[in-house]
């Protein structure tokens, strides 16, 4: 078997502290880790210069840092975007009939992270963690029309569909104005026939796009009408979400 790397002693090194033993002395560590104390006194000294424990100096032992949330930020705030939407995403799916969803950016692809399935037979659903990186996905234009230009064009550059949209990549960032103008984006069935989806951001307390709500539904049953109907009600729920988060929509939104 080959020895623990200083990654994994590190990590053993973080797992010792917890919620009832929030103070631990070196000692205490490399009794629990089973490292020498001038180890784990190397390991802790790295670990500070990281902000990922802290000394206390009245009694000189340690503990985790305020830098162990910054590690964790973004995860923490995917898990409480995902918590708070799930009871909008329900009624916004008993509301509308639809296949209701949260989805997450990764800097190029929109992911979903929760669903609610509609009530009716026929319905268009995914699998937690499908990834859409088509432009004229809604919940693709979500998040583009909250970038920079320079940004959006990187994605472009990638996606194929674009050229779908007459005028391409001009009419392309007109159609993203008007999705912020209007609160939500449409894609009727430009990325699959078959299938109608409308998306609306979410905001956190920095007027930033964190999320975006989608409906999605089977376009036999979505009429050009029915389309305003669920783009005001993703919008809608949308809104709820960022006032559940305590956020606010971007002024410039």
């Amino acid at each position: 078997m080959s020895a623990p790397s200083p990654i994994s002693n590190a990590v053993a090194v973080l797992r010792c502290f917890s919620v009832d033993e929030p103070l631990l002395g070196v000692t205490d560590i490399a009794t629990r880790v089973g490292l020498h104390k001038s180890s784990v006194s190397r390991i802790l000294a790295i670990l500070e210069t990281e902000g990922l424990v802290e000394r206390d100096e009245p009694t000189r032992r340690f503990r985790l840092g305020l830098g162990m949330i910054g590690i964790a930020g973004p995860l923490l705030a995917d898990l409480d975007v995902r918590r708070v939407a799930y009871p909008v995403l329900r009624d916004l799916a008993e509301r509308t009939g639809e296949t209701t969803a949260l989805l997450l950016w990764n800097g190029s692809e929109a992911v979903s992270v929760e669903q609610i399935p509609s009530r009716h037979q026929v319905k268009h659903t995914s699998t937690l963690g499908t990834r859409y990186g088509t432009a004229l996905s809604a919940s693709v234009q979500v998040f583009l029309a909250s970038e920079g230009s320079e940004h959006v064009r990187e994605v472009l550059g990638a996606a194929s569909d674009v050229s779908k949209v007459d005028g391409g990549a001009e009419a392309y960032a007109g159609r993203l104005a008007e999705a912020r103008e209007r609160g939500y984006a449409v894609n009727y069935g430009e990325t699959s026939p078959e299938e109608v989806g409308v998306a609306a951001p979410v905001y956190d307390h920095r007027g930033d796009v964190v999320a975006a709500v989608l409906i999605s539904a089977p376009r036999f049953r979505v009429s050009t009408e029915d389309v305003a109907f669920l783009g005001k009600s993703c919008a809608e729920a949308a809104a709820e979400v960022t006032q559940r988060l305590g956020g606010t929509a971007s002024s410039s939104g």
